[in-house]
């Protein structure tokens, strides 16, 4: 059904009212937190993710739009963006770790989830979307990377690798979109404590505790309030890149903790 010409972004006093906004990864964490915020500022949220009885709980307390989303699927992530009205946002959030390993012990069955969840779901979906992005006349895409984008940290290099390739795909757009109606932000994150260590361990909650034990990790609204302000933001203005971390973590590998 894409692409479709712009609507008015202020409709029956509601800033958004029309205008749609499509999350990645929507069931739980920094993608739950996004649909939360998106739905408040009154966009119709079309919220995607694998776990789809959780993403209709959310949808029944938000209003938003739950799909059934696999982002390493082609053919789901075509019966996605095909069930479209429209898009104005996308928020490039689906991702995850696997395995904590130095590269002489890497899984490379983990490193091909991470680059299939990271890099390619990001790809399939922002290629997918970009013609109804340029369409809405303001379009914007909110890409989640994280610090490891930005620097390596030991027994990392599988999901630090990924995110870098994440991270280029979507400063690379930021050029060969120029002149066009989209705008691009690309969120680093440092410790946000949600699921994100639970899926690296493989459920492993204790090990996943201990990531942030002794500190105050940012949690996933403090993420889903920053991708909201981009979104306020108006059409002329790109805030290219927001790197936020705890006020206890200074790099990926450097944490103040309590003892």
């Amino acid at each position: 059904m894409l692409p479709r010409p712009p609507c008015a972004g202020i409709h029956n006093g509601r800033v958004n009212s029309g205008k749609v906004a499509v999350v990645t990864g929507a069931s739980s964490g920094i993608g739950e937190a996004c649909v939360r915020v998106l739905a408040a500022q009154g966009y119709t949220v079309h919220a995607g993710a694998r776990r789809i009885d959780r993403l209709e709980s959310i949808a029944a307390e938000t209003g938003a739009v739950a799909h059934f989303l696999d982002v390493t699927d082609q053919e789901s992530v075509d019966a996605f963006c095909s069930s479209l009205p429209r898009v104005d946002v996308l928020v490039n959030n689906a991702g995850g770790a696997k395995g904590l390993a130095p590269v002489t012990e890497a899984n490379l069955d983990h490193w091909r989830w991470m680059w299939e969840t990271n890099v390619l779901g990001t790809l399939r979906m922002t290629k997918a979307l970009i013609p109804g992005l340029i369409a809405s006349g303001d379009g914007l895409i909110v890409t989640i990377t994280s610090i490891a984008a930005l620097s390596p940290y030991d027994n990392g290099s599988g999901y630090t690798s990924a995110k870098h390739a994440e991270a280029v795909l979507h400063r690379t757009l930021r050029g060969e979109l120029l002149g066009k109606p989209v705008r691009l932000t690309e969120v680093a994150p440092g410790a946000v404590e949600t699921e994100f260590s639970l899926v690296r361990f493989d459920g492993d909650a204790d090990r996943s505790d201990a990531v942030y034990r002794g500190m105050e990790p940012l949690v996933a609204q403090d993420i889903a309030d920053i991708v909201g302000f981009v979104a306020s933001r108006p059409p002329h203005v790109n805030i290219d890149q927001i790197v936020v971390k705890p006020r206890d973590q200074a790099e990926a590998g450097r944490v103040n903790r309590a003892t």
